[in-house]
């Protein structure tokens, strides 16, 4: 597996940086944003986090643990999908990492998924958070307005 190939996407949010955070942790927020998952954390460094929803039809139940948490600028997390057709097993666990950073009144978001298998899953992924982080854009942008 080609552990370098590393998804990426980035967006910047006209809204200060602790309104952004609040969005990432809030699972009513997250819920509006992130594809209709309903998710469930203690957002503790080693506590688990899961995912649950519907994806193309299809119940999910994605999980993963707190890695990394920094209140206003990182959030890590390890993540699994059973929708992945891999077993769960650790190195089949993507991690994800969220960077907060204020840039000019507003906040830029940058966002990273290690351990895609290939070229083609990289591009999927990384079209997947930039679809979410839109998202994350509008409902917080819409809660300051």
């Amino acid at each position: 597996m080609a552990t370098d190939l590393i998804a990426k996407a980035s967006e910047v949010i006209e809204a200060p940086v602790q309104n952004v955070w609040d969005a990432l942790v809030d699972p009513k927020a997250i819920k509006q944003y992130m594809f209709g998952s309903t998710v469930t954390s203690e957002w503790r460094k080693g506590s688990p986090i899961s995912w649950k929803g519907e994806w193309q039809g299809k119940a999910y139940e994605d999980k993963g643990v707190i890695l990394e948490i920094e209140p206003g600028r990182t959030l890590k997390y390890s993540h699994f999908s059973p929708l992945s057709g891999q077993p769960d097993e650790p190195e089949n666990y993507h991690n994800v990492t969220i960077e907060l950073v204020e840039q000019d009144h507003a906040t830029r978001v940058s966002l990273s998924q290690d351990n895609n298998p290939d070229e083609e899953a990289r591009e999927h992924s990384a079209k997947n958070w930039e679809t979410m982080l839109t998202g994350l854009k509008k409902y917080v942008e819409g809660q300051t307005v």
